[in-house]
């Protein structure tokens, strides 16, 4: 893994996960610690509104800290229930914690390629709905990573398990002097969330 995004998952604190937030993510755990004992493989579909912010976030911490677990049976995706496009401010910051990043197409939506070590297949993100081609259509999990899409996709065919996971979207800090800090903010608190769920994980 880049020595960078390795010092910033060294420095995630683990002591800012209240108690609630605990119990939000354990039915993750759950689901993960079941499927690791079952073997094969596992899916996990990062969806929000729109696919732009906290579901790409969510999906690409997901990738790099199964890896940095060693859980290498673990894929992740990420949809929206309506495609728009990866909100620039989300690639910054996932660049400034260590990840590399190429931009592969200049459309209204573009395509990224995002990488956590120099050996690993990038991560191709784009915005993109939650049943697109480019995901799983049966045996994911779906993880809701806002309150909106949770409430507006009663039913996602395919999945096995559902879980709310619900982040504050750092939209609402946009074009304001908080901009920048309220997304590294909510990055970090994504990607200590995902420590802490992979941390509990016992491999068979």
């Amino acid at each position: 893994m880049f020595q960078k995004l390795t010092n910033y998952i060294k420095k995630l604190d683990l002591e800012s996960l209240s108690s609630e937030r605990k119990e939000v993510l354990n039915p993750f755990i759950e689901y993960l610690q079941e499927k690791i004992n079952s073997g094969g493989n596992i899916s996990l579909n990062f969806i929000c509104t729109h696919n732009s912010r906290r579901s790409h976030l969510s999906q690409i911490w997901a990738q790099a800290l199964a890896a940095h677990f060693q859980l290498n049976q673990v894929t992740c995706y990420s949809g929206g229930t309506a495609a728009t496009a990866i909100y620039p401010m989300v690639i910054q910051v996932l660049e400034e914690a260590g990840f590399e990043t190429v931009q592969l197409s200049n459309e209204g939506n573009p395509v990224y390629a995002i990488k956590y070590k120099a050996d690993s297949h990038p991560i191709i993100a784009f915005s993109k709905t939650y049943d697109h081609a480019f995901n799983p259509s049966i045996g994911f999990a779906a993880l809701m990573t806002c309150s909106d899409a949770d409430e507006n996709c009663p039913f996602i065919p395919g999945t096995e398990k559902r879980i709310a996971l619900n982040y504050e979207d750092p939209k609402a800090f946009d074009g304001s002097p908080l901009q920048k800090s309220k997304y590294e903010e909510r990055s970090r608190q994504i990607a200590t969330e995902l420590f802490y769920v992979f941390l509990k994980i016992k491999k068979s």
